[in-house]
């Protein structure tokens, strides 16, 4: 277990070191700009497969989170203007507030009710944004900007500075959600995903388990809000709306559900169809919808997944080719 988280870090450090190396090789805004938006999304579906790939509830309303995530950010800077990391636990504490009361709810629930009771929050949630026009802005969003005081000499209006915290953030919250699926909770609630029947029998507190992996979820969600927020300077209505949770399932199932890095391949894919569809097609959502669509009947599950698994499968055949071998060479000798 020491020698994993070990091995975690040091990757995790490694990643950070070459994401810091970029704005030194090139000086692309745009790439800049790209992983940025990868950090917020990244960190976003990656909570979300805490849910689908972990623990085997989907929900549709996951996109709750990520805007209560920028919306709490954004007003409590405004409101307040204290130091950043303490506006962002502050923002994190809310999000595990509300995913505990949601949850409390809809971890009771089974597949399709849990998946649309969430669904059903979520839009609650994007209508009281629209309607509590002076605090959230309304259907303008959060205007004015999101104010920027430095803290440890770090100045996050400097693009390359928000740049290298986004990466930091974004690091982690990986290395954090990765500890949480190999620590024996993370166990435990692949065991409850499996067969809760059993789970129960063996003395485990399903319904507990579901419910802190939510608020788990809810929390690393609401962080890749904030990311966002800082990199628009403010907080839209659309981030709780229907289709960015919509946006999150689409990431899990391209990068794919059992492996851990599955949501960051899958949020690189999405942003860089994206981009690229954007930029050649006028009807980009067809297009895009298209793409998504092959992935998806053509692989039948997430592009890491489909790696991981045909690694696998040739490492087996060559095992199994190696052992053939073997015994025939043992029958050679026996028969000589």
């Amino acid at each position: 277990m020491k020698s994993q988280a070990l091995r975690d870090g040091l990757f995790g450090l490694a990643a950070f070191l070459i994401l810091a190396a970029l704005p030194l090789v090139t000086t692309s805004s745009a790439l800049i700009d790209f992983v940025i938006r990868c950090a917020a999304l990244g960190l976003f579906a990656t909570s979300l497969n805490l849910l689908v790939g972990y623990g085997g509830m989907v929900s549709f309303g996951h996109g709750l989170f990520f805007g209560m995530g920028a919306y709490s950010f954004g007003i409590i800077m405004q409101r307040t203007g204290m130091p950043i990391p303490l506006a962002i636990l502050l923002t994190m504490a809310v999000a595990a507030i509300v995913a505990l009361v949601v949850g409390a709810i809809c971890v009771r629930l089974k597949e399709i009710y849990f998946a649309f009771v969430t669904l059903a929050f979520q839009m609650l949630v994007h209508s009281m944004i629209i309607a509590w026009t002076p605090v959230t802005g309304g259907d303008q969003g959060l205007r004015g900007g999101i104010p920027r005081p430095s803290f440890l000499g770090i100045n996050l209006a400097d693009q390359k500075q928000l740049y290298l915290f986004a990466a930091a953030l974004l690091v982690v919250g990986l290395l954090a959600m990765r500890h949480i699926v190999s620590s024996p909770f993370g166990y435990t609630l692949r065991m409850v995903r499996d067969n809760p029947t059993r789970a129960g029998f063996l003395g485990v507190d399903v319904y507990r388990t579901r419910l802190t992996a939510f608020v788990l979820a809810g929390v690393f969600a609401s962080l890749g809000g904030v990311v966002m927020s800082l990199f628009v300077s403010g907080a839209y209505p659309e981030f709780a709306f229907w289709t960015m949770s919509g946006e999150a399932v689409f990431i899990v199932m391209l990068g794919g559900t059992a492996a851990f890095l599955g949501p960051m391949v899958g949020t690189v894919l999405l942003l860089l169809l994206n981009d690229f569809v954007t930029r050649v097609a006028e009807h980009h959502g067809l297009v895009l919808g298209a793409v998504i669509l092959l992935f998806a009947l053509g692989l039948r599950k997430g592009l890491l997944d489909f790696a991981l698994d045909w690694r696998a499968a040739r490492r087996t055949r060559a095992q199994a080719g190696g052992d053939k071998a073997a015994g025939a060479d043992k029958m050679q000798g026996v028969a000589t």
